[in-house]
């Protein structure tokens, strides 16, 4: 096909979108506003030169279990999958950790009485991840095309994160293990489609696992230019849209925007009716972030948390669910949830001789200036007595700050919205992609399937727009 396409914003979605819209025949322009592509999935020296720190998202079960991304050579444009030896701990204050291990089959191990559980829990969509991930990754509402696998997910999912855990698993440090999984939806426990996102979270974790690029988030976003770029795209740096008007002429345009972003760019082509419905878009719960720059590796009370990448911080089920249902009445918790990686314990590129890199958030209310500092760094010496001695330097990021070096991250919110039942099936509208204006397309996180770093935003919004200019032309 031809014609010409421009895409504002080079996140992953607007790559993947690029990139579906070079290998139909267009040519692709995307304009990025920062200086380097990537949006949230970067890799700056954020504290120390030679210390390379995930500005965003660091861990990648469906950037590696994307139905997108896999169809893609990004092998050959140096992108490598590293897998620590369990994609997770969750330490507890007896000393020890449960790990959530890469071998389904060896729940029992691991979880013992509940492993058969945890196992009948996932067993379907870790088997059959392909056709999973296929169907949760499509735009909602959708006729599924395995409606036994996504029927089987509804019906441990629609409820609460409680319910299922307490009914499903009978040991405290099972279901403090689901607690976190299910604590990545930004949701209170005790919503309905908090158990879906624990499930969402686990099941990756036995099919593809939860893997960190070598080098950095940024090598993903590498791999995906230098894709696009062999298709014949171009790709400006620096280049911010204030208005869509100022773009190159085009047959469509794509923005990896969030809804009140393409209200000020693209607001005089849309109608009044879709004006106020973008208008009424509800961001979600905002995080504070901190980078560290390390003497030696976290000094864990539990050692097997040297064996995975990402660690959960929170303590019990109880403790969690606390922290999150503060979180979502727009409180600051005393004890947060914390979220940590560790990546140099598996990838030693990324710091000097000796030294180590962690990265570490909690959930807050959307646009929240709480300092959370000493709350977050009494978590982790709760787990790793010790743990300040090995800093060697720190970068704190507010909500503000990381919605300063990425204007998508509105209030620190990195999912696109809020996740509630309504806004997760019609996000941002019934349309998913298309607007009112002629040609002008939607395609960031804050359209199904929503956040996490899979590409298939992009992908959807690209293709939607592809048949409709076929459509237009026939």
């Amino acid at each position: 096909m031809e014609g010409k396409a421009c895409v504002i914003g080079a996140g992953p979605n607007g790559l993947a979108a690029g990139i579906v819209l070079a290998q139909a025949g267009l040519a692709v322009d995307v304009f990025e506003a920062e200086s380097t592509a990537g949006g949230a999935v970067r890799t700056l020296e954020l504290t120390l030169p030679g210390f390379l720190h995930d500005f965003g998202a660091a861990v990648h079960p469906f950037g590696a279990g994307s139905p997108f991304f896999s169809s893609l050579p990004l092998h050959q444009y140096g992108l490598e999958w590293i897998h620590s030896p369990a994609p997770l701990a969750h330490p507890l204050d007896d000393g020890r950790a449960v790990l959530l291990e890469r071998d389904l089959w060896q729940a029992d191990s691991w979880l013992g009485s509940d492993g058969k559980a945890w196992r009948n829990l996932l067993l379907p969509f870790v088997e059959r991840w392909s056709d999973f991930a296929g169907d949760v990754l499509r735009p909602l509402p959708s006729i599924p095309r395995h409606p036994w696998l996504m029927a089987r997910l509804g019906w441990n999912g629609l409820v609460s994160a409680r319910i299922l855990a307490f009914c499903r698993l009978r040991q405290a440090h099972a279901r403090a293990l689901f607690a976190g999984l299910a604590a990545h939806s930004f949701l209170s426990l005790d919503e309905p489609l908090s158990a879906a996102f624990g499930l969402m979270m686990a099941a990756p974790a036995h099919a593809v696992g939860w893997p960190i690029p070598r080098g950095g988030s940024q090598s993903l976003t590498n791999a995906l230019c230098a894709h696009l770029r062999k298709l014949g795209g171009n790709i400006y740096t620096s280049a911010r849209i204030h208005d869509v008007a100022t773009l190159p002429a085009n047959d469509v345009t794509l923005c990896d925007l969030t809804p009140h972003q393409l209200l000020r760019v693209a607001g005089h082509r849309l109608s009044a009716s879709e004006k106020r419905r973008l208008a009424r878009f509800r961001y979600g719960p905002g995080v504070f972030k901190v980078d560290y720059a390390l003497h030696h590796p976290i000094p864990w009370r539990a050692a097997e948390c040297l064996r995975a990448a990402t660690v959960h911080l929170g303590g019990t089920f109880q403790e969690i669910a606390v922290s999150e249902a503060a979180m979502r009445k727009g409180v600051a918790c005393e004890r947060p949830f914390v979220l940590l990686v560790q990546p140099t314990l598996f990838d030693w590129t990324r710091a000097p001789a000796g030294k180590h890199i962690a990265w570490a958030y909690c959930h807050v209310p959307n646009g929240s200036t709480v300092d959370m500092l000493g709350r977050l760094e009494a978590q982790i010496e709760r787990f790793a007595p010790g743990f300040l001695d090995c800093v060697l330097a720190r970068r704190v990021f507010f909500p503000a700050d990381l919605e300063s070096m990425d204007a998508n991250l509105v209030g620190g919110d990195i999912v696109g919205g809020r996740l509630d039942l309504r806004q997760f099936c019609f996000r941002p509208t019934w349309r998913h992609y298309a607007t009112s204006a002629e040609n002008l397309y939607l395609c960031s996180a804050s359209t199904p399937p929503g956040g996490s770093v899979h590409g298939m935003c992009g992908y959807h919004a690209a293709r939607m727009a592809l048949a409709r200019l076929k459509r237009g032309r026939a």
